[in-house]
């Protein structure tokens, strides 16, 4: 667990940085074999992309660190859980594990696809959710 809250403190400081940039405020980092490999977070109002999600982004970095697109040694820390795209897409990837910090009950892939991942994927919710939580109740507020 210890390595668990490091871990999505880094992916904090990149949901950080998405709020930052007015975009929605989620980070997440990859690591595998004990080290960060990947960062991203949202940047789907700057490249006018909806696809360009923090998972996606840290998705696409971290074949490009290992040279090869199975994350099968990996990670995610996500400070939101996965929509179902990014669920998809790292099914595809085989990802280890998952760790999220906020549930997303409207948005989130448990509600709409809870079979997207690999069968073989460990997911773990609530890591730092309060701090999760509260970047997306700020950023929404100030929307309002």
């Amino acid at each position: 667990m210890a390595d668990d809250t490091f871990y999505m403190k880094h992916a904090l400081e990149e949901a950080r940085k998405a709020l930052e940039e007015d975009e929605i405020p989620i980070g997440a980092v990859i690591e595998c074999r004990g080290r960060i490999i990947a960062r991203g977070h949202n940047l789907t109002e700057r490249l006018k992309d909806v696809t360009a999600h923090a998972e996606m982004q840290a998705i696409t970095a971290a074949a490009e660190s290992l040279g090869g697109k199975y994350l099968t040694d990996c990670t995610l820390y996500v400070t939101v859980e996965p929509c179902v795209m990014c669920a998809g897409a790292l099914g595809w990837a085989q990802i280890h594990r998952i760790v999220y910090g906020a549930s997303d009950e409207k948005r989130g892939f448990k509600r709409f696809a809870p079979d997207a991942l690999h069968p073989k994927t460990i997911v773990h919710a609530g890591v730092l959710e309060e701090e999760c939580t509260q970047l997306m109740k700020e950023f929404f507020r100030k929307k309002r």
